[in-house]
């Protein structure tokens, strides 16, 4: 494979990997946000109907959380999105898990829940763990009573689409078991797609007041270990505000961010006055550093094995998202347009 960093300005920065490490490189990106827009949204690739919903409420005058929570939401309603809430994978076992965060700006305040399961809207009640609890993250059993308690009613977050996969999975792990797939059907692409699947929501806004809040929710990593922990629910991992500086958050590999606090770092590079491009980038780098000591996450080269991607907005409006390997994607609505756009990224697959 070939290995590009996406800009010569970060290869000058010195932040790169070591030339040892990759072969010669070129430029292909696209520019961050432009200074100056007041009210910004982004997401990940999921996200455009997220984005769509939340400038539609900052437009409204919403406080930033608001906007972010409500934006998710139409994702973790959709049975058709298998990467969060109501149609989310399951574990192992055949149960969805979700996970989610929020934090607020203004308040510098966060709350979270995670092994959630029977609530589709994990985020609704993140918000309500900040609001109505002396404490930041819930998890598991004492999650769902807390859920129970607001209102929120159990439900059967396994879809028919998702069990299927789920099913076949399980099918296919192993050719000396008792379980058999149908003859007469083979494995779609579509389902290998998902073998080794995770997938979340991240969304970012700036409001009108200038203030900056955000959410993460997920279904996790499909067929994980039951009880499994991502990065989502967790506080300068999978999310990150300071209302100072600017908002982070993340999809993809959750431990890879777990062992690093990525998103706390991206703000930190921001704090520095790193565009939030740049600062997705650095976290990157450094990720890509350490994944060299982790068992499995790294490649006979060096490289990782794994997809990581960051999202940022700092507090003049400027927006930016870099990934891994080339060729993910994020949504953001900059006040004038809602669009798909393409991330920064690290590394490129030859």
């Amino acid at each position: 494979m070939s290995v590009k960093l996406s800009r010569r300005d970060f290869i000058k920065s010195g932040v790169g990997l070591s030339a040892s490490a990759m072969l010669a490189g070129g430029t292909n990106f696209l520019d961050a946000g432009q200074v100056g827009r007041r009210m910004v949204v982004i997401s990940s690739s999921n996200g455009l109907k997220a984005t769509e919903k939340a400038m539609e409420l900052l437009n409204q005058g919403s406080d930033a959380l608001d906007a972010v929570i409500a934006g998710v939401n139409i994702v973790e309603d959709d049975p058709n999105d298998h990467s969060v809430g109501y149609g989310g994978l399951p574990n192992e076992e055949g149960v969805v898990e979700l996970d989610a965060s929020v934090m607020h700006g203004p308040t510098h305040n966060a709350g979270a829940v995670a092994s959630l399961r029977k609530i589709k809207n994990p985020s609704k009640v993140a918000r309500l763990v900040m609001e109505r609890t002396a404490h930041v993250l819930l998890v598991g059993k004492g999650a769902l009573k807390f859920a129970k308690a607001h209102g929120f009613k159990e439900e059967n977050l396994l879809t028919d689409k998702a069990r299927e996969i789920w099913l076949r999975r399980k099918e296919q792990l192993s050719d000396s078991d008792f379980w058999y797939p149908p003859k007469s059907e083979t494995l779609s692409s579509e389902l290998c797609s998902y073998v080794s699947s995770y997938g979340t929501i991240n969304c970012c806004a700036l409001d009108v007041n200038g203030n900056l809040s955000g959410v993460t929710t997920t279904s996790g990593y499909f067929y994980k270990i039951p009880g499994r922990v991502g990065d989502s629910p967790i506080i300068g991992a999978g999310l990150y505000v300071d209302n100072d500086i600017g908002a982070a958050g993340s999809t993809g590999l959750g431990e890879a961010n777990l062992l690093t606090c990525a998103s706390f770092m991206v703000v930190e590079f921001m704090r520095r006055g790193n565009s939030p491009e740049e600062a997705c980038l650095k976290a990157l780098e450094r990720i890509g550093q350490k994944a060299k000591l982790w068992p499995g996450r790294s490649d006979e080269n060096g490289f990782p094995r794994f997809g990581l991607n960051f999202y940022a907005i700092n507090k003049k409006g400027e927006y930016g998202a870099a990934c891994m390997w080339k060729g993910a994607h994020f949504a953001v609505h900059d006040g004038k347009e809602n669009k798909l756009m393409d991330s920064a990224y690290l590394f490129k697959r030859k």
